[in-house]
């Protein structure tokens, strides 16, 4: 539920505040699966879940639509934007190849005190996968892939995954639900941090590499699934 905010006087548009607010839950609505791919938004419906007025709903899904998440038609309205297998694929095969890159940059260096930061929330994370937490779990392994692109310091890599992971957030947490990708992703976590305390390049390379693309395959396949 969202609290209205203040307007100027005479002000007929929203808040940018209050817009973003809206934009930020549905956009975790569709990441969540709340939203499905295909879907046609009820703006009525969302409006009086979170009691905010047509005109930020409709400001809020025009930022969606240029994050890619939503399609608007005229006199039509919106849906989420169609996200299938293929989709997937495509996607995470170029995610892999910028945050390998990025990984074997961090593993040149990364300090001590960057490696112990990783370190802890792992740690965190392990937790959270052994009690079956899945909302904590999501938010540190998200933290923990950004993490290692700010320690590569390669501001046009950052750059281009940035908005690619507006589009990849709902795949990865799809691919979590499947229990045995949620078990072989802390294995890989696990297998990258080994690499970065070793400042091992390549090998951090290709562990990142080969998670997001196990990544992509397993939401590739709970998109097929869907489908069916």
């Amino acid at each position: 539920m969202l609290a209205p905010d203040p307007q100027p006087a005479g002000s007929t548009r929203p808040s940018l505040s209050l817009t973003e607010d809206v934009a930020d839950i549905l956009r975790d609505m569709i990441v969540r699966g709340q939203l499905k791919p295909g879907e046609h938004v009820v703006e009525r419906k969302l409006c009086a879940e979170l009691q905010v007025s047509r005109t930020p709903m409709r400001e809020a899904l025009k930022l969606l639509r240029q994050d890619g998440l939503v399609e608007i038609f005229k006199n039509r309205g919106a849906r989420v934007a169609p996200y299938t297998a293929q989709d997937a694929q495509d996607l995470f095969e170029v995610i892999s190849a910028l945050e390998s890159q990025a990984a074997a940059r961090a593993a040149r260096r990364i300090t001590d005190a960057e490696w112990e930061d990783l370190a802890r929330m792992h740690d965190e994370m392990a937790r959270h996968h052994a009690d079956d937490n899945l909302d904590p779990y999501f938010a540190l392994n998200s933290a923990t892939h950004d993490a290692i692109v700010r320690i590569a310091d390669n501001p046009v890599l950052a750059a281009s995954r940035e908005r690619l992971m507006l589009l990849a957030h709902r795949g990865r947490y799809m691919a979590i639900f499947d229990r045995g990708r949620w078990d072989q992703s802390m294995d890989e976590h696990q297998d990258m941090l080994t690499a970065l305390k070793a400042r091992d390049s390549a090998a951090a390379g290709e562990i990142w590499e080969r998670h997001l693309l196990n990544t992509g395959l397993s939401v590739s396949e709970a998109l097929s699934k869907a489908a069916d």
